[in-house]
């Protein structure tokens, strides 16, 4: 049985040195980083755009024009050549991230558990804490009267069961009923 070796603990005053060590090389880097740039842009900009000078003739300023413009049409060719390869790339990566969620399989829903919200706080988690909603369901409600027909009255008043049996008992009856609709 082959032991492991030991491994000491480091105090955390040396972790605050050593963390504090790599910021300060790490913030030395990205200034360097920064510097380098600039200075690869400066570059870059001497060698394309020269120094603009300006002829005196109309003749040697139309030919400037010419040549400004053909430049001009150049750049935006290139730009857009790399505007078409950057968009057919993100259109591959897209696909290629649909095709690894297809092979992963189905997903998993997790268990949820039910949690009692109110309607206010759930229009608030919904809507953040900015929007001040209340709801009130019965105050949206439209009050609505009822209105009672003569009919209703009729069928509600109905009296004497045995009146209305002996009224409406045979052919004279059913005649009655018919006549009181008419």
């Amino acid at each position: 049985m082959i032991s492991k070796p030991l491994r000491k603990k480091m105090s955390s005053s040396r972790k605050h040195h050593l963390k504090s060590l790599m910021l300060s090389i790490a913030k030395g880097i990205l200034e360097q980083e920064v510097k380098d740039r600039e200075v690869e842009r400066q570059r870059y900009m001497a060698e394309i755009c020269q120094p603009l000078s300006l002829p005196s003739g109309t003749q040697a300023l139309q030919e400037l024009c010419r040549e400004l413009h053909h430049k001009i049409d150049v750049t935006d060719e290139e730009r857009y050549d790399l505007e078409m390869k950057v968009n057919k790339c993100a259109k591959e990566i897209e696909d290629l991230n649909i095709k690894v969620i297809d092979l992963k399989g189905k997903f998993k829903k997790p268990t949820l558990r039910k949690v009692r919200m109110s309607a206010d706080a759930m229009l608030q988690a919904l809507l953040g804490s900015k929007h001040k909603v209340s709801l009130d369901l019965r105050a949206n409600l439209k009050q609505v009267k009822k209105e009672v027909k003569e009919e209703d009255k009729e069928l509600r008043d109905v009296g004497d069961w045995r009146k209305n049996v002996e009224d409406k008992a045979g052919m004279d009856g059913r005649k009655k009923m018919f006549e009181a609709e008419a």
